[in-house]
C-alpha cells in the first residue's frame, strides 16, 4: 500500500513553497521522520520529514517548482509501485541469463556480469563492496549542521587507507573539514561524487579488504562485454591503445611525485601546476602535514602579491623623474586571472553568504553612522608594549584586542546594541553576555568566528582568543559551534587599505562595527598651552551600521563617542603591566 505525502502547513500565513532540493531519489528507502525534501517559503527554509517508512515510488513535484500547502509531494510505499520499472530494466538481464545456459562455456561469465552490474546501479546499498566492506557515513559536523558538500576525495578506488587517515574533504555552510577513515583497508566504492551534497549519516564510501578490491574494477566498469567488443573493433581503438600505453608512464610519474613525506591529492597537484606553485616549498596545514588546496591557493596569492611589490621596488630605485616610466615598467608584470571569461558553480560558502546578506537587508532597516578616531596614543602604547607582551603572554599584540575591549565596555553601557528583535517586532531581547563575531578573510571566503563571553576577558585573554580562532578559521579547523552565537560583530578592512565602508548586519545582531585602515594624516590638535596646531596623527574611521528598528541615530552617536573617548585616551596601561 502506498502513501501520498503532502506539503504540510509551514506557518500561519504561509500558503505555498518552492521545492529547492530533493534529499532522496526514486527507489530509495526512507525511515519515519527522515528529511526527504527542502522547501523554501517567503519566511523560512525548512525540511519536510517523511511521515512513514518505505520506498520512494514517485516524486510528484520537481525542484524549483512551486507547490501549495496540502498538495501532493511524493508517493511512498513498499516498493511495488516502482517494481514495473525495475522489472523492465532487469528483464533483458534475465533473458541474457537464460541464453547463457545454452551458450558456449566461454561466453557465460560475460553474460553473468551484466545483471550484476545492473543490480549494482539500481541498488547501491546491496553492492558487493558493501557486503564485504565497511560503510563510511558522513559524521555529525556540529549541532546545527545537517548536511555537507563533498569538495574533494583524498583517496581513489583501489587505494589503501589507514585508520584515521583523511578520506574526503567536506564543506558545510559553517566549516570545511576532513572525514577520516574509521577502518583500515582498501577503498572499494565511492557513493557520493565531488560537488554533490550528502546528509549526516549518509553513506559516503565503502572500505573493505584487498581481496574484495580485486573484483571492484570489473564491477564498476561502465561498459558491457558487447560494448567492449565494439570498442575493440571501432576505428578509435588505436587511439585508445595509445592512451593505455601512456598510462603506465603517467602512473610512474605520479608515484615518483608522491614519494615525499606527505600525500598530495591529484587535484591539489593539478591546482599547483595551474598556479605555477612548487609543492616542495609549501608546508602543509592538513592532517599529518598534508598539503591542502588552501595551502596552494595561499601560496599562489603570495606569489602574485610579491611580484608587483618587487617590480614596484625596482621602479622606485630607477632614476625616473616622474611616475610615467614606473607605470610603464609595472604593466608587463600584471597577471591575469584564469577565471576571466569563465563561468563556475558558486562555492557553498559563497551561496550562503549571498543568501544571508540579502536576507539581512530585507529583514532590518539598516543605516550607518561614521566617526573619525585619533589612534595616535593607542598605536604608541601598542608599540611600547608588544615585545614584552609577546614574550610574557605568547601571543601577538595587535590593535584589534583594544578595539574589542572598548566595544564590550560600550555594549555593557548601551545594551540595545547587544540585543535582537523578534520576528513579529514585539519583543527585544537584551543578551547577558558580549559574544563578539570577528569577520575573517580566509582562502575559502568570509568566516565569522565568535569570541564567547568577550566582556569577561582582559586584553591578554582577548588577544589569545583572537589569535586562536582567527588562525584556525583561516586553516579551516574551526568548529561550527565557534561560528555561531554572536551578539555583535566587528569587521575590519585589515591590510586592504579601505578608508571606511558600510558593513551589512550579521543577523540576528542589530549592529556591526566596520573599522577602516589607520592612516597618518595632518590634523588640528591642541598643544600643551591649549593652542591649535597642525600635527601628524594616526586616524581611522569607525563605521557603525545599526538596525533602526531597535537603535536610533542618537544612540549610535553616543556609542561611537564612547569608543572615541576610550580609544583616544588609550588608558590600558594597567592591563598591559606598564
Amino acid at each position: 500500500m502506498s502513501t501520498t505525502v503532502e506539503l504540510p502547513a509551514l506557518g500561519e500565513s504561509v500558503t505555498e513553497g518552492t521545492i529547492t532540493r530533493w534529499l532522496v531519489e526514486v527507489g530509495e528507502t526512507v525511515s519515519v521522520d527522515q528529511p526527504i525534501v527542502e522547501v523554501s517559503t517567503d519566511k523560512v527554509d525548512t525540511e519536510v520529514p517523511s511521515p512513514v517508512a518505505g520506498v520512494i515510488e514517485e516524486i510528484l513535484v520537481e525542484e524549483d517548482e512551486d507547490i501549495e500547502v496540502g498538495a501532493p509531494l511524493v508517493v511512498i510505499g513498499d516498493g511495488s509501485g516502482s517494481a514495473s520499472k525495475e522489472e523492465a530494466a532487469e528483464a533483458p538481464a534475465e533473458e541474457a541469463e537464460e541464453e547463457t545456459e545454452e551458450a558456449p562455456a566461454e561466453e557465460a561469465p560475460a553474460a553473468e556480469e551484466a545483471p550484476a552490474e545492473e543490480k549494482k546501479e539500481e541498488a547501491p546499498a546491496a553492492s558487493a563492496g558493501s557486503s564485504e566492506g565497511t560503510e563510511v557515513t558522513l559524521p555529525a559536523l556540529g549541532e546545527s549542521v545537517t548536511e555537507g558538500t563533498i569538495t574533494r576525495w583524498l583517496k581513489e578506488i583501489g587505494e589503501e587507507v589507514a585508520v584515521d587517515e583523511p578520506l574526503v574533504e567536506v564543506s558545510t555552510d559553517k566549516v570545511d573539514t576532513e572525514v577520516p577513515s574509521p577502518v583500515a583497508g582498501t577503498l572499494l566504492e565511492i557513493r557520493i561524487q565531488e560537488d554533490e551534497d550528502a546528509e549526516v549519516g549518509q553513506v559516503l564510501a565503502v572500505i573493505g579488504s584487498a581481496s574484495a578490491a580485486s573484483s571492484a574494477p570489473a564491477e564498476k566498469a561502465p561498459e558491457t562485454p558487447a560494448a567492449e567488443e565494439k570498442k575493440e573493433e571501432a576505428p578509435a581503438a588505436p587511439a585508445e591503445e595509445a592512451k593505455k600505453e601512456e598510462a603506465p608512464a603517467a602512473d610512474s610519474a605520479s608515484a615518483s611525485e608522491n614519494s615525499g613525506e606527505a600525500y598530495v591529492t591529484p587535484l591539489v597537484r593539478k591546482l599547483a601546476k595551474q598556479e605555477g606553485v612548487d609543492l616542495s616549498t609549501i608546508k602543509g596545514t592538513g592532517v599529518g602535514g598534508r598539503i591542502r588546496k588552501q595551502d596552494v591557493q595561499a601560496a599562489a596569492e603570495a606569489k602574485k602579491s610579491s611580484a608587483p611589490a618587487v617590480e614596484s621596488k625596482t621602479a622606485s630605485e630607477a632614476p625616473a623623474t616622474n611616475d610615467a616610466p614606473a607605470q610603464k615598467a609595472a604593466a608587463p608584470v600584471v597577471e591575469k586571472s584564469s577565471k576571466r571569461g569563465t563561468t563556475e558553480k558558486a562555492p557553498r560558502i559563497r551561496q550562503v553568504v549571498a543568501k544571508r546578506m540579502v536576507e539581512s537587508l530585507a529583514i532590518s532597516a539598516q543605516l550607518t553612522t561614521v566617526q573619525e578616531i585619533d589612534l595616535t596614543r593607542l598605536m604608541a602604547l601598542r608599540n611600547k608594549a608588544k615585545d614584552g607582551f609577546a614574550a610574557r603572554e605568547g601571543a601577538k599584540l595587535t590593535v584589534l584586542p583594544f578595539f574589542v575591549k572598548a566595544v564590550t565596555e560600550a555594549l555593557q553601557q548601551f545594551p540595545q546594541f547587544n540585543s535582537s528583535m523578534s520576528e513579529d517586532f514585539k519583543e527585544i531581547t537584551y543578551h547577558g553576555s558580549e559574544n563578539i563575531g570577528l569577520a575573517v578573510d580566509t582562502p575559502r571566503g568570509l568566516m565569522v568566528p565568535v569570541l564567547k563571553d568577550a566582556g569577561d576577558l582582559n586584553i591578554s585573554g582577548i588577544a589569545k582568543k583572537i589569535g586562536d580562532v582567527a588562525g584556525r578559521a583561516r586553516d579551516g579547523q574551526v568548529s561550527p559551534e565557534e561560528l555561531s552565537g554572536s551578539t555583535f560583530t566587528i569587521s575590519s578592512t585589515g591590510q586592504t587599505g579601505g578608508v571606511f565602508f558600510t558593513p551589512i548586519i550579521n543577523q540576528p545582531n542589530v549592529a556591526i562595527l566596520g573599522i577602516g585602515s589607520t592612516n597618518k594624516r595632518p590634523a588640528i590638535v591642541q598643544d600643551a598651552e591649549g593652542n591649535d596646531v597642525i600635527a601628524v596623527r594616526s586616524l581611522a574611521y569607525f563605521s557603525l551600521t545599526y538596525d533602526h528598528r531597535v537603535v536610533d541615530g542618537a544612540d549610535a552617536g553616543r556609542f561611537l563617542n564612547f569608543l572615541k573617548t576610550r580609544l583616544e585616551e588609550a588608558a590600558f596601561d594597567a592591563e598591559l603591566g606598564l
